[in-house]
């Protein structure tokens, strides 16, 4: 048993909408637009900025799954490049971040559902949570049936998503051709308005990229990917543009029909924009908004596992992390995350979790690169179907330091002095892991019995030195016989 090379170049670009277009388009408008202190201009300069930095960052990342194509490339990346320390450092990020963001989701996806019931004011938190948590478990259960039904279910998401998002874009086209002055006032003096300072635009940066955050899947499960030497770059080069064309087009129609301080002011944005628009059909375009919360969300929990899939067989988890079910999927891997983010309580505005959540973000990206340029260096012989030019990598670098940096130094603030130590916290985790013996008799019991009790079994695709604990397993198994 093994994972499936089950991902072609179609499904793949399926993955790639699904997981990029997701909550960010429906809550970054809001963070983008305060941050941009409320000017229109700099607010879609800045969407299509946005656009270009993450083509390059993603076309940069692209040389990480391809030269190893197995899943959690990312995390195997940084291991072979920068060391296990640097690797259980980007684990430990990961397992915060991936939870705090599924939560933002879930809970964005319960107030679009529940909000239509309470129609002129806001919906109660315990109905919100309650919904959050029956959401969240029903999507581990579809992530559990394999790669392939995820995919399916995809395929149909995308669809729904793109009607739903079409039709914001067209609408508000048509209003701005129709040229009625309440709808294009707010393009006639969009350079008149005050100009953010340094600070406040990497603020803006950090929103607007929070909606393209989506674009690792490929590198998540390239060990589930056709030929993805050649189809991960070429599905971020046919998809990322024509969902920069979206995103502007959805933008520019928020802001024909709402002033930007309606839209600061809105939980969610698209709602409003069609209660003033059509209210009758408030219901529809909820429907769409939650389908497309859903599969971005799906596409989280499938990359997070497979992180904590590779993770274990690399031997910074347990091994039981790394077993398989019937579907070829870890399913121990998909219900840690799914636990990891029911416990996860939010107590600070969606607009703080995303800033800060993307500040860990682009850390990462940026020792991805210093790797990519580590190994360029070090192994250069090393066989690249697909290797990206160094200005990419050196501006994704640049990109990287100037998100990360400039709120430390412009506006620091005693919640980046926190993020800091969470961060490195994780070195501190990583010391006690090294020396815990992790291969005691009860642990390894204990992993036994949970084998059994899900029914789940090692892959026979375990590189040397990976498979530590399979012996000890056997030695049980033997023991309880005799």
């Amino acid at each position: 048993m093994q994972l499936l090379r089950a991902i072609g170049f179609f499904r793949g670009n399926i993955l790639i909408f699904s997981a990029t277009i997701g909550a960010g388009i429906f809550v970054s408008p809001k963070g983008v637009l305060k941050y941009s202190s409320l000017n229109v201009a700099v607010s879609l300069s800045i969407w299509a900025a946005c656009a270009v930095l993450t083509l390059i960052s993603a076309l940069s990342h692209a040389e990480l799954g391809t030269t190893f194509p197995r899943s959690g490339a990312q995390y195997y990346f940084l291991k072979r490049s920068l060391g296990s320390s640097v690797a259980f450092l980007s684990l430990w990020i990961k397992l915060f971040t991936h939870p705090l963001r599924l939560a933002t989701e879930t809970l964005l996806l319960s107030t679009y559902t529940i909000q239509p019931f309470y129609a002129g004011c806001p919906a109660p938190e315990l109905p919100k949570k309650c919904l959050a948590l029956a959401i969240l478990w029903s999507l581990g259960l579809l992530n559990t049936r394999g790669v392939q039904k995820v995919a399916l279910f995809q395929t149909i998401s995308t669809v729904t998503k793109m009607t739903v998002l079409c039709f914001i874009s067209i609408t508000g086209i048509v209003l701005l051709g129709i040229g009625k002055k309440e709808n294009v006032a707010r393009f006639e003096n969009a350079f008149d308005a005050e100009l953010p300072n340094v600070s406040q635009i990497a603020e803006a940066f950090l929103q607007g990229l929070f909606a393209y955050s989506g674009t690792s899947i490929l590198n998540s499960i390239a060990g589930e990917i056709k030929n993805p030497g050649e189809n991960i770059p070429k599905s971020l080069i046919t998809v990322l543009p024509m969902v920069a064309v979206i995103y502007l087009l959805a933008n520019v129609s928020y802001l024909a029909v709402l002033t930007p301080r309606e839209i600061i002011s809105a939980d969610a944005v698209a709602v409003t924009w069609t209660d003033k628009i059509i209210p009758s059909m408030q219901w529809v375009i909820s429907f769409g908004i939650s389908t497309s919360i859903f599969s971005s969300m799906c596409c989280t929990v499938l990359s997070a596992s497979r992180m904590i899939y590779t993770a274990s067989q690399e031997g910074q988890l347990p091994l039981i992390f790394s077993m398989l079910n019937n579907h070829s999927c870890p399913t121990m891997a998909v219900s840690q995350i799914i636990i990891l983010t029911s416990v996860v309580i939010i107590t600070s505005d969606l607009i703080n979790l995303i800033k800060y959540s993307g500040l860990a973000i682009w850390f990462l990206r940026g020792l991805h690169m210093i790797g990519l340029l580590k190994l360029r260096y070090q192994e250069p012989n090393l066989p690249r179907p697909y290797k990206v030019p160094l200005p990419f990598i050196f501006g994704c670098i640049a990109i990287s330091l100037f998100l990360i940096l400039t709120p430390l130094i412009q506006a620091p603030k005693i919640e980046h002095v926190y993020g800091l130590i969470f961060m490195f916290s994780g070195l501190l985790c990583y010391w006690i892991h090294v020396h815990l013996n992790q291969h005691s008799v009860c642990f390894v019991k204990i992993t036994c019995y949970l084998q059994l009790l899900f029914n789940v079994s090692p892959p026979e695709d375990h590189d040397e030195g990976t498979s530590t604990g399979i012996n000890d397993l056997k030695e049980i198994f033997v023991n309880k016989k005799l």
